[in-house]
């Protein structure tokens, strides 16, 4: 079992310094292509994304309120309201969807 651990942290350490040093080792000249740079704009966005639609969906008893709540958090976004009013209208789409159901 000890051994299996030191391998996991190897594999780790191997996989995260790879990440880190390849992009500078093997990138020496300023990226152009138009492709490439929009989808390395859009990557920390799709992560981000990624990383907090389960959260949401899975943060109320039932995961279609939390969806619900989304759904009414991107059209307050949509239509210019500021975090403080996308907040509050998702909370109170939580919180009568739990009181009607």
């Amino acid at each position: 079992m000890k051994q299996n651990a030191y391998l996991y942290i190897f594999i780790m350490f191997a996989v995260t310094y790879a990440i880190r040093v390849l992009p500078v080792t093997l990138l020496r000249k300023q990226i152009t292509n138009r492709f490439v740079k929009s989808f390395l704009y859009y990557v920390p966005y799709v992560t981000l994304a990624l990383m907090t639609f389960p959260a949401i969906a899975q943060s109320t008893s039932n995961t279609a309120f939390g969806t619900a709540a989304f759904a009414v958090g991107i059209l307050l976004a949509w239509f210019h309201g500021n975090l403080f009013v996308c907040e509050i209208g998702c909370c109170l789409v939580v919180l009568i969807l739990n009181l009607i159901f």
